[in-house]
């Protein structure tokens, strides 16, 4: 069995940050998307996964969890250079990078949820928030001006560090958040990748929805399931 186990595209931020690597090379492997926050979620995913949580790597007997976790694997897997930067100090970077999204950022994922298809009002600008988008938009110009002269992307070509940025990228879109023209300008290359824009459209089809409100999130489906 070689499976890829995701949530929601439109909703999902764990989940795409994989998956776009998992397609920037490659992998073949099933991609099997379970909606979260419905009633029967955590007992399906208990029933595969050791965290009942997605994204969850399942390859001819190996079970691999978190998002980190699962880039990594496909790195061993791939060619050098698909996922990292080939140049060792580069690398080193593009990994801190990817490591600083992965365990940061607490105001911008509370006040910005990732909603891919969304277009909603900017929250309050906290400072914590403010904080948390002035690093964004720093470290992206730095990385750019340091690493970024053979291509559009954070380290140039496309790594992995873009595809932990990607969902932060959706959410500058998606709230109307402020950049630089020079982050801006990185944040356009992202949304313009072509395996984003497959994705984009997947996560647009989506027919499931899920909300935040005061109480927490709810769920539903446009249509009942089949």
């Amino acid at each position: 069995m070689r499976q890829l186990i995701l949530g929601n595209l439109n909703y999902s931020s764990w989940s795409i940050r994989p998956l776009l690597v998992a397609r920037h090379v490659g992998l073949p492997v099933e991609e099997v998307i379970v909606p979260l926050d419905f009633p029967d979620t955590t007992a399906k995913l208990k029933e595969i996964s050791p965290t009942a949580k997605v994204p969850l790597l399942l390859w001819d007997g190996q079970t691999v969890w978190e998002s980190l976790a699962i880039t990594e694997w496909i790195a061993e897997w791939a060619e050098p250079g698909q996922v990292w930067p080939e140049d060792p100090a580069a690398r080193a970077i593009a990994r801190a990078a990817a490591s600083e999204m992965h365990a940061g950022f607490p105001a911008l994922r509370k006040d910005c949820p990732m909603d891919i298809r969304g277009r909603e009002a900017t929250p309050e600008m906290t400072a914590a928030l403010a904080g948390d988008i002035a690093r964004v938009d720093a470290l992206w110009c730095d990385l750019r001006m340091r690493f970024g002269e053979d291509g559009p992307f954070l380290f140039g070509q496309w790594s992995a560090a873009d595809a932990f940025y990607a969902p932060v990228v959706t959410r500058f879109r998606t709230y109307g958040l402020p950049l630089s023209p020079a982050a801006q300008a990185y944040a356009d290359a992202v949304l313009a990748d072509a395996k984003f824009l497959t994705l984009e459209e997947q996560a647009t089809a989506e027919p499931w929805w899920i909300k935040y409100g005061p109480d927490g999130r709810s769920s539903g489906s446009l249509k009942p399931e089949a």
